[in-house]
């Protein structure tokens, strides 16, 4: 799926999708869902020694993955077949909501279990 039409200086032109630039959701996405996503995990796994807390990393990726994916929703054009399901809200945006609300269920969850012991 091609990025939403865009004024921006960093649009790209994409072949088979006319003309006009587009905002280049993918790379949003791959920085987003990639490199930010990870060193967040990172951080709550390193600094804040959430590894003695099982399951609220496993919470923070699903609920960060799908807040990042419903932000990039916002960029990208939405499926011809479907195209916008409420407003500007995309299937991609409703379908990402049960999975952030489950990630932060995983992660409430886990911060109110035992901590974990390593002795």
């Amino acid at each position: 799926l091609y990025g939403r039409p865009t004024g921006a200086s960093w649009g790209v032109i994409f072949p088979w999708a006319g003309e006009e630039p587009r905002h280049p959701s993918q790379l949003y996405e791959a920085f987003l869902e990639g490199a930010v996503l990870f060193f967040i995990l990172l951080f709550l796994y390193k600094k804040m020694n959430m590894r003695y807390h099982p399951g609220v990393v496993t919470g923070s990726f699903l609920a960060g993955y799908a807040g990042f994916r419903m932000i990039v929703e916002f960029f990208r054009e939405p499926d011809a077949h479907l195209g916008f399901i409420i407003a500007e809200i995309s299937m991609g945006q409703i379908l990402s909501l049960p999975m952030m609300l489950l990630g932060f269920g995983v992660m409430v969850y886990a911060l109110r279990q035992k901590i974990f012991n390593t002795k």
